[in-house]
């Protein structure tokens, strides 16, 4: 009996050490998904003023981009004709198209980085600050959310102030979400 219970201690010993490792590993990889998370949140506030600098130069509705055109004048490029926005100079933007050109253009439309720019924009526009941002919504939902956006752009009385200021206001809906993922950060450490 004796002999069983200097057993039983030596394997508790054991596996004490191992524990510890496999609490510190899964902290470690909570932590460093916090990081990229941050890192992700701070490449989308920095889109979205981008996008804001966009749409205070030439914001346009019916269309997602206005380009220079060979004989100097603007031509509207709806979603069909957005890939012609890589040859020429973008003069203009919607609300999704100052998103998507401030990402780098149309070939960068379906980037994570972009999508995850217009969830976040959808959020500030349809729900409330107290909500959480649906971050990977499904395929259907996210192009219901595009449609959405695009409508809410193309809206008669709506105008480029309207627009810029919901740009800036996702702004900061992204600093709250900064500021959320420190505090999962500090925790994680």
């Amino acid at each position: 009996m004796a002999g069983s219970r200097a057993g039983d201690l030596d394997q508790r010993t054991r596996r004490a050490p191992l524990r510890h490792r496999k609490e510190e590993r899964r902290r470690l990889v909570r932590q460093d998904q916090v990081a990229v998370r941050l890192a992700e949140l701070h490449r989308i506030r920095a889109l979205l003023e981008d996008a804001v600098v966009m749409v205070n130069v030439g914001w346009i509705q019916n269309a997602w981009f206005a380009v220079v055109d060979d004989q100097g004048g603007q031509r509207r490029l709806t979603a069909r004709e957005i890939h012609l926005a890589d040859d020429r100079p973008v003069s203009g933007a919607c609300l999704v198209g100052g998103i998507v050109h401030a990402a780098g253009g149309p070939d960068a439309a379906h980037s994570q980085l972009v999508q995850r720019t217009l969830d976040l924009t959808w959020h500030t526009l349809y729900e409330g600050p107290g909500q959480p941002v649906r971050w990977c919504p499904s395929p259907a939902v996210r192009a219901a959310h595009v449609r959405d956006l695009t409508r809410w752009n193309d809206h008669p009385q709506r105008t480029a102030r309207q627009v810029s200021a919901l740009l800036e206001s996702a702004v900061e809906a992204a600093d709250a979400q900064i500021a959320l993922r420190r505090g999962q950060q500090r925790a994680a450490t």
